[in-house]
C-alpha cells in the first residue's frame, strides 16, 4: 500500500505546495484502507515526510544494466502502452537509437522520435507525453534543435513535447523517469537520448557507439523498473511536473492492461519500493530535501559495507557523513567507483577539484583503512578517455539498494530535481539475497570476471577491497584513483561556484555583493553599530558591526577576488595558450585596420553581459585598436547596447519567471528603484548588487522607464570605463615601453573608483533605510 507522511512536519511543508505529494486518486476508494503489515521484523530507515515521500508496493521488479537492456525493454513496454507514456528528462533526442537489430518489414522503426510517432498512429488513444529541461544556451551544443523550429524532427500531434522551465535560475530538471500507463515506472539515471547506448562488455572500439558520426566512450548506467502501487506513485510524480511546467493534468490511465514486457523476467516481487526527491525551492515553498536526508540515514544505518556508483563525488554533506562512520573503530568498509576523468575543461576544474578535496577529506578520516575510491578501466580507450560512470547507486549492507537521478554531488542535494527509488530488505532473506546479488553482477562487469568468482573471493576474504583487490589486474578492471594535483586553495574556493547546493537568485547577491544592503530585513540605525548605543550593542550588535565593516572594505576585496578569478581562468583553462600580453596586443591592432571592428565591439558587449564575460577586457581591446578616446566611445556605446537588450529581456520575460530570478526580495528593490528612477540606476551600475544583465532585466520588469534606465547606466557606467580606458591606455604603453607607464595616473584612477564607490554605497544604505521607514509609517 501506498503510505504518505501525512502526520510528519515535513508533510505541513508538502501542503504548501500540492503539487509535492502524492494527491489522492480516482480510483483509490478501491485500494484497502489499512496497509498490511510487513512480514519482517526490522524498522524500515525510509520513513515518509522524512526521507521519502511515499513508499508503494510494487508487484514486480528489475534492474537494468547499461543501455542495450534499458533501451531495448522501454521499447518493447511502449508498444504494449495504451493510453500515457510519460518522459521526464534531462535530456531528451529523438535521433537515439533504441536498438541495432538489422531492419525487418513492419518493425518499429529503431529512432526514438520516429518509433514514438510511429506508436501514437497505430493507437488513437494514446498520448505521448514529453518533459524536457529547458537548459541553458551553454549545453546547446550537444542538443538536438527544439522540435518547434521545424529543423528536425516532427512529433506527432498526440506526441507532445515541451520544456520544463521552472525551476529557480541557475537549476535544473534532472528526473529521468518513464511512466507508462501510470503502471510500469522507470527510474534512474539514464535519459532517452544520443551517447547513452552500449553494452556490458564496455569494448573500447565498438562501432555502433557513435553519435553525428563521431566516437563516444564506453557508458555504463542503470535504470530501475517496477510496477504496482509504486509505479503509480511515479506518475503522480510525472503528473505532478507536466502540471507544474504545461498547467495542464495528465488524465488517470485507469486499468488499461498490463505493460510489462513477456521479454523480461522480473526478479523481485511483492517488494515495497520508497521513493525520494530533492526539489528546488520556490518563490512560495521551501525546497524538498528528501535525497539528501535517505542518503544521510542509509549511511547512518551500515553495520559493514556501503557501495557507491556515482557519476561526481562532491556531496559535502554526504562526505562528512562518510568521513564520520570510517573514523569509528567498527565502522563500515566504504567502496565508491567514479569515472575517471571529467567532461571537458569546465568540469575538470569544478566537479574534478572538489571531488580531490572530497577524497583527501575521506583518505584522512580513514584510520582503519576502510576506504577505497576506485575507477573503471578497459585497455585500448584513447588518451584521456575513460569508461563514462554515470550510474547512480547505494548499496548499504545486504539491506538497502537505492538507483536513481541523484548525484553525489551539492546541486542534487537542494537545488536540481531527483527522484531516487530504494528497496529495504528489512531482514527477508529473499531480498537481502538480491540486493547481494545485484553487487556482485556490478562488480563482476567492472571486473571482468564472472559472479561465482566475486562470490568466492568476497568469501575468502570477508570484505569488498580485498577481494576487488584479489581480482583486479586485467585488461578490463577496478583500479584506484591516484591522488589528483594539489589544487590552490582559491581554485578550490571558485570551484563551488560550479556545484552549489542552492539555486543562485538577485536576493542571495545582493548578500554576497553588498552586505550592507540587507534588502529582506530594514536596515535601520538601531541595527548597525555606529549608531547604536553601547546599551544597544551586546553580541547581536558586534556581528552586525562586523558586517558593515566588512561592507566598506567589500569592493576592493570584490575587485581582487575578480582579479584572482581572471588570473585562474587564464591559468587553469584552455585559454593559457591566448593569455598573452603581445598577442592580445596584436590581434587588437590588426582588428583596428578592419572596417568591421567597430561594429564587433559595439555589438560584443552584449553576449559578454549574458554571458558573464568580464566587459573590461572588451573595453581594453577597443583602446588598444582604436586608442584612448575613440576606445572609450565605442566600449561606452556598447555597453548601453547590452544595457537596451537585457532591458527589452525584461519586458518580454513573464512576471513569474522574473520572480524566479530575483528572489523573494523583488519588492524591496522594486520599491528602491520606483522611488529614485535614474538615481536608483545610476547607483546601482556603479555599485552593482547583482549581474549587469539581471539588474537590466529586472528594471524593465517593474516599470522603469527605458529613458532613465539608459541615462543612469550611462552616468553609472561612465567612471568605471573610463576607469578602465585609462588603465588600458597605461597597459598598452607599458606593452611598448615599461618606463611610459605613468603610476600616479593608475593610482589616481583607483582611488577614485573606491571612493566613489563607497559614497554611492553609503547612499543606496541611506535610501533603503528611508523607505523602510517609509513603509512602516503606512503600514
Amino acid at each position: 500500500m501506498l503510505k504518505l507522511g501525512d502526520s510528519t512536519p515535513s508533510s505541513a511543508v508538502n501542503a504548501e505546495r500540492p503539487f509535492l505529494t502524492t494527491p489522492p486518486r480516482p480510483h483509490d476508494d478501491v485500494l484497502p484502507d489499512k496497509v498490511p503489515p510487513t512480514p519482517v521484523g526490522q524498522d524500515s530507515v525510509c520513513v515518509p515526510g522524512r526521507n521519502c515521500f511515499a513508499r508503494g508496493r510494487a508487484d514486480r521488479l528489475a534492474l537494468l544494466i547499461d543501455g542495450e537492456a534499458y533501451f531495448r525493454t522501454f521499447m518493447q513496454a511502449a508498444e504494449r502502452a495504451q493510453r500515457s507514456i510519460t518522459l521526464l528528462a534531462w535530456d531528451f533526442d529523438s535521433r537515439t537509437r533504441l536498438h541495432f537489430d538489422p531492419p525487418v518489414p513492419g518493425a518499429p522503426p529503431a529512432r526514438l522520435g520516429e518509433f514514438l510517432n510511429w506508436l501514437a498512429r497505430r493507437r488513437h488513444r494514446l498520448m505521448v507525453r514529453i518533459l524536457d529541461w529547458d537548459y541553458p544556451m551553454v549545453f546547446g551544443t550537444d542538443r538536438e534543435l527544439p522540435p518547434r523550429l521545424g529543423l528536425g524532427w516532427k512529433p506527432h500531434r498526440r506526441v507532445h513535447f515541451c520544456y520544463d522551465n521552472t525551476h529557480p535560475l541557475s537549476a535544473s530538471h534532472h528526473q529521468k523517469i518513464v511512466v507508462i500507463d501510470d503502471a510500469l515506472a522507470f527510474v534512474g539515471g539514464f535519459d532517452l537520448t544520443v551517447r547513452r547506448w552500449d553494452t556490458p562488455a564496455h569494448r573500447p572500439d565498438d562501432s555502433r557507439r557513435e553519435c553525428a558520426d563521431k566516437a563516444y566512450p564506453p557508458f555504463h548506467d542503470l535504470m530501475l523498473m517496477f510496477d504496482g502501487e509504486a509505479a503509480r506513485a511515479i506518475g503522480d510524480v510525472a503528473r505532478e511536473r507536466w502540471l507544474a511546467a504545461t498547467g495542464h493534468d495528465i488524465p488517470q490511465a485507469g486499468d488499461v492492461g498490463d505493460p510489462w514486457p513477456d521479454e523480461v523476467r522480473p526478479e523481485l516481487t511483492d517488494i515495497d519500493v520508497a521513493l525520494a526527491r530533492t526539489l528546488p525551492p520556490q518563490a512560495d515553498a521551501p525546497p524538498i530535501k528528501e535525497v539528501e536526508q535517505l542518503f544521510l540515514d542509509m549511511i547512518a544505518s551500515a553495520r559493514e559495507r556501503i557501495y557507491i556508483e556515482n557519476q561526481y563525488f562532491t556531496a559535502g554533506s554526504v562526505g562528512e557523513a562518510l568521513a564520520a562512520r570510517l573514523a569509528e573503530p567498527d565502522g563500515p568498509e566504504v567502496i565508491v567507483v567514479v569515472r575517471l576523468f571529467s567532461h571537458g575543461w569546465l568540469e575538470e576544474h569544478t566537479m574534478h577539484v572538489l571531488r580531490t578535496r572530497l577524497v583527501e577529506r575521506l583518505s584522512a578520516a580513514d584510520r582503519h583503512g576502510r576506504f577505497r575510491i576506485l575507477y573503471p578501466h578497459i585497455d585500448g580507450l584513447a588518451d584521456k578517455v575513460c569508461i563514462d560512470l554515470h550510474s547512480k547507486l547505494m548499496i548499504v549492507n545486504d539491506d538497502m539498494l537505492r538507483v536513481g537521478s541523484a548525484n553525489l554531488s551539492n546541486r542534487s542535494m537542494g537545488m536540481d530535481s531527483e527522484c531516487d527509488a530504494v528497496i529495504e530488505a528489512r531482514g527477508d532473506a529473499r531480498v537481502q539475497a538480491y540486493i547481494r546479488d545485484v553487487r556482485h553482477r556490478l562488480l563482476a562487469e567492472h571486473l571482468d570476471v564472472e559472479v561465482a568468482a566475486v562470490v568466492a573471493a568476497f568469501e575468502t576474504h570477508g570484505a569488498l577491497g580485498p577481494a576487488i583487490e584479489a581480482l583486479s589486474g586485467r585488461t578490463r578492471t577496478l583500479l584506484p584513483l591516484n591522488r589528483q594535483p594539489d589544487w590552490p586553495e582559491a581554485v578550490i574556493e571558485l570551484a563551488r561556484v560550479g556545484d552549489p547546493q542552492q539555486p543562485i537568485t538577485l536576493d542571495r547577491l545582493v548578500e554576497a555583493f553588498s552586505p550592507e544592503l540587507q534588502l529582506g530585513t530594514p536596515v535601520t540605525p538601531e541595527d548597525d553599530e555606529e549608531d547604536a548605543t553601547p546599551a544597544q550593542a551586546p553580541a547581536t550588535g558586534r556581528r552586525r558591526w562586523s558586517r558593515a565593516a566588512m561592507a566598506r572594505v567589500a569592493l576592493p576585496g570584490a575587485v581582487m577576488l575578480l582579479l584572482l578569478g581572471l588570473a585562474l581562468v587564464w591559468r587553469y583553462t584552455p585559454l593559457t595558450e591566448v593569455a598573452d600580453a603581445e598577442r592580445v596586443t596584436g590581434w587588437a591592432r590588426a582588428m583596428a585596420d578592419s572596417s568591421w571592428a567597430p561594429m564587433l565591439i559595439l555589438l560584443a558587449y552584449t553576449p559578454a553581459c549574458l554571458l558573464m564575460f568580464p566587459r573590461p577586457l572588451i573595453t581594453l581591446a577597443a583602446v588598444i585598436a582604436f586608442g584612448p578616446e575613440k576606445g572609450f566611445v565605442f566600449a561606452l556605446s556598447g555597453i548601453l547596447i547590452a544595457a537596451f537588450a537585457t532591458y527589452a529581456v525584461g519586458l518580454l520575460l513573464p512576471e513569474a519567471t522574473v520572480q524566479r530570478i530575483a528572489g523573494p526580495r523583488l519588492p524591496r528593490i522594486a520599491e528602491t528603484l520606483r522611488r529614485r528612477g535614474l538615481l536608483a540606476i545610476t547607483a546601482l551600475r556603479l555599485v552593482p548588487i547583482a549581474p549587469f544583465a539581471i539588474e537590466g532585466v529586472v528594471a524593465a520588469a517593474i516599470g522603469i522607464r527605458l529613458a532613465p534606465f539608459l541615462l543612469g547606466t550611462l552616468f553609472g557606467m561612465l567612471p568605471g570605463t573610463l576607469a578602465t580606458t585609462v588603465f588600458g591606455d597605461q597597459l598598452e604603453a607599458a606593452l611598448d615601453d615599461p618606463g611610459r607607464l605613468d603610476y600616479g595616473l593608475l593610482l589616481t584612477a583607483a582611488l577614485g573608483i573606491v571612493l566613489l564607490s563607497l559614497f554611492v554605497r553609503r547612499w543606496l544604505v541611506k535610501e533603503h533605510r528611508n523607505g523602510a521607514g517609509q513603509a512602516a509609517e503606512r503600514s
